[in-house]
């Protein structure tokens, strides 16, 4: 007889839909979702990018003033960071076994990942706007 994750979940984590780590699968498929998403957006931020490249700050702008690019390249930032946000707090789940310095980790892993969206969007619409 072989033990599956599945058989050794208990009863009421079956019927919670929990696993070892306690959170579920809502971690995997949000992962596995935002991956999607940036594999479809992987080829129109591509060519917004070589399109910038090598571009002044008002070329850049004038790129990215298109409200469709705009709307691209804060969808991948969106994506990206979270997936980078789940993918990070499931190493610290797993590897770090003292309870408070794995809370002080996951706080940091939120902070940082929503310091890096906010910075990535405030760029976006600073050079979308012209400003």
């Amino acid at each position: 007889m072989s033990l599956s994750p599945k058989s050794m979940r208990t009863p009421l984590g079956r019927v919670r839909n929990h696993g070892s780590s306690h959170s579920g699968t809502s971690d995997h498929w949000r992962q596995r979702i935002t991956a999607v998403a940036m594999l479809l957006l992987m080829i129109p931020v591509i060519f917004v990018v070589m399109s910038v490249m090598g571009r002044n700050q008002a070329g850049a702008a004038q790129i990215l003033g298109s409200p469709l690019v705009a709307i691209i390249m804060l969808l991948f930032i969106v994506a990206s960071t979270v997936h980078m946000k789940i993918g990070v707090q499931i190493a610290i789940e797993d590897y770090v076994h003292d309870e408070k310095l794995k809370l002080l980790a996951v706080i940091g892993n939120n902070f940082f990942s929503v310091s890096v969206a906010l910075a990535a969007i405030y760029a976006i619409f600073k050079l979308s706007s012209g400003v």
